[in-house]
This record gives C-alpha cells, sequence and structure tokens, in this order.
C-alpha cells in the first residue's frame, strides 16, 4: 500500500471529513486487483474527494496541495446607483461604504451644496462607481467641455462603459448621468463673510437675527495667540478640509465655550447660513473667531470679551447632527486650520 505521509494538523483535517479510510480503501483495493495504480491514480482520487489539507504529500517526493475553496474575484461596479441617506450617517462612513473619496460625493450631489453638513437622514444620493464627479447633462455640454471644466481626460469619459459614449461620434444626451473618473472642481464655499468692527452695517440683509450693526471703535484687542475654545481637545465630526475649512470640536450639550482670544463680538444670535446660533469675535488685528451650532450665546454685539470668557453653550443648532462645537480661525478674509494655531 502506498503510504501518505501527513502532518498531524492536516492528519486531522483528513479524519475530520473520514477521508483516511477512504484513501487507504481506495490504496488497498488497488494493490489486491492491479497493480497498474500509481501514486498519480491515489492524488487524482484525493483530488475528487477534494479535502483542504495543507502539506499533504505522497512518497516518492510526489506533493500536490488540495484546497476546495473557489475564489471569485469580485467585478468592480460600473454604474451610477443611488443611496438613501440613513440616520447616524456619514460623509466618510457612505464614502468609505463605497470605496470613494468624500468630495465625489459633494460634487456629484448639488443638495449638499459642498457642505457635509447638510447631509441628512431620507436625502437620496447619487453614488458614482469610481472618484471623480458626475454630472447631468445641460444643453451645450461636450464631452471636451466637462474635461476642461474636471480635470479630466476626454478619453477617460467616452470609454467609461456605463456613460455609452460612441467613440466615432461621442455626442451626449440631455439628461444622463455621465462619469467623470479622475474629475475634480473646486468647492464652492458657502462662508461667513467675514466682519469688520468698525464698519457699519458690514453683512447682507437676510443674514440672520444675529448680525450686529458694527462700527465699534476701541475695545479689547486680541493677543494674536489663541487656546482652545472648549474643555475636549479632540474632534466630534468634521476635521479641516478643503470642504470643511474649520474643525469640529467634541463638547456635550450645554458644556462651556470659551473665547480663544481677547476682541469685539461682531456677530450674536441665530445664523442663517446653517451656522444655527453662533458668535463671531473680531480680535482687532486681522484675525477673527467663530464658534457655532450653540444651544445659547452668552454675549452680545459690541461687547468686549478677553480670552478665556465663556461665550455660549455647546448645542446641535442649525445644520447639525449633534452636539459639537464648529470654530473656525480666519485671518484677513482667510479660514486657515485651526491645528496650526491652537496649542
Amino acid at each position: 500500500m502506498y503510504r501518505l505521509g501527513l502532518d498531524p494538523s492536516s492528519e486531522k483535517k483528513l479524519n475530520d471529513y473520514n477521508i483516511l479510510d477512504e484513501i487507504h480503501t481506495y490504496s488497498e483495493h488497488s494493490h489486491s486487483h492491479s497493480h497498474s495504480h500509481s501514486e498519480y491514480d491515489i492524488v487524482s482520487h484525493i483530488d475528487g474527494i477534494g479535502v483542504v489539507s495543507d502539506n499533504l504529500w505522497l512518497d516518492h517526493s510526489i506533493k500536490r496541495s488540495i484546497n476546495i475553496r473557489t475564489h471569485i474575484p469580485s467585478r468592480p461596479r460600473q454604474d451610477v446607483i443611488k443611496y438613501v441617506v440613513r440616520s447616524g450617517d456619514t460623509l466618510f462612513g457612505i464614502s468609505e461604504k463605497y470605496g470613494i473619496s468624500p468630495e465625489t460625493i459633494l460634487w456629484s450631489n448639488p443638495i449638499l451644496k459642498d457642505d457635509p453638513h447638510l447631509l441628512r437622514a431620507e436625502q437620496e444620493l447619487l453614488i458614482s462607481p469610481v472618484s471623480g464627479v458626475l454630472r447631468v447633462v445641460y444643453e451645450g455640454d461636450t464631452v471636451e467641455g466637462l474635461a476642461s471644466v474636471y480635470r479630466s481626460d476626454v478619453d477617460d469619459i467616452v470609454n467609461w462603459p456605463s456613460n455609452n459614449i460612441d467613440s466615432e461620434n461621442p455626442q451626449l444626451v440631455l439628461g444622463e448621468v455621465i462619469v467623470v473618473p479622475g474629475g475634480e472642481r473646486d468647492f464652492v464655499q458657502w462662508t461667513v463673510p467675514r466682519v469688520a468692527r468698525a464698519k457699519r452695517n458690514p453683512l447682507p440683509a437676510g443674514a440672520g437675527p444675529g448680525a450686529c450693526a458694527g462700527g465699534y471703535q476701541g475695545g479689547a484687542i486680541g493677543s494674536g495667540t489663541f487656546i482652545w475654545p472648549a474643555a475636549n481637545r479632540f474632534l466630534s465630526g468634521y476635521n479641516y478640509s478643503g470642504y470643511h475649512q474649520a474643525i469640529d470640536i467634541a463638547a456635550g450639550l450645554g458644556d462651556p465655550i470659551y473665547a480663544s482670544d481677547s476682541g469685539v463680538v461682531v456677530f450674536a444670535g441665530w445664523s442663517n447660513w446653517g451656522y444655527g446660533y453662533m458668535v463671531v469675535i473680531d480680535h482687532g488685528n486681522g484675525w477673527q473667531t467663530l464658534y457655532s451650532h450653540l444651544s445659547q450665546w452668552n454675549v452680545s454685539c459690541g461687547q468686549s470679551v478677553y480670552q478665556g470668557n465663556v461665550v455660549g453653550l455647546s448645542g446641535s443648532t442649525g445644520n447639525s447632527t449633534g452636539p459639537h462645537l464648529h470654530f473656525e480661525i480666519n485671518y484677513q478674509g482667510t479660514r486657515v486650520n485651526p491645528w496650526n494655531y491652537l496649542p
């Protein structure tokens, strides 16, 4: 009889499937009736049984690995699909689920206005099969035009299967959704205009009841250094990015929010920009800080506040899905990364 050499692990696997007895029976039967069977016959018999066994070998150095696992590669998705936002979803969670960049979701869904805070349960989003941009075809659109606007390649657009574009006559169909693979565009920044303390009525009409009249002379001047505006020093939401030029600091409902530097209050109350209850402090040296989604504000227009003073309490007002502090630092009209300035 041919002897099977097995390591203990392999022998256990074969025993678990009652295979060893079958192999031995086959071998004994082969020798009792004919000596024409070879090691290859036994290997073929084992293959037919199909047991997963590592390091299975036969005498005379004949080796054959056995594996009944069938690996079917997943086929990449090529079509645009729709996704209904669920409670608790985030931009990053959805993008990770579908293997695309967060920017792709913003660029492909005008309802979000490039603002991740506008994500709401029950919204229906278009999900691209690949990172890039989805574009609904409008009158006058051309493949060359889309490639130019979204900094993509004409051939990539034409050759994307679900676009169904004839390479010989690349015409677009009005109303169709086109995948622009690898496309990108600049973000539309929906921001609060800079509020100068000395300027009268600095904000446009409709800014919200919290808008201050301005025209403030004198008052507290900032030091140019900043402290954390909340007790926590970690995030609970979005980090600073091209489409979210602020940080969402973890803060429980009703937690105190502190002035990051000294200055004069130039906005205090409700904002119509989606920030909810908001406070803006002008520090008198080119810097401003913004504190939003508050549950209440504790300061008033034109008031001097000093670093560490409580300016309000944390909340979830405006476009917000849970208590936190949306915090911005603005220098001469540019919203800078707060991580570069907080201790």
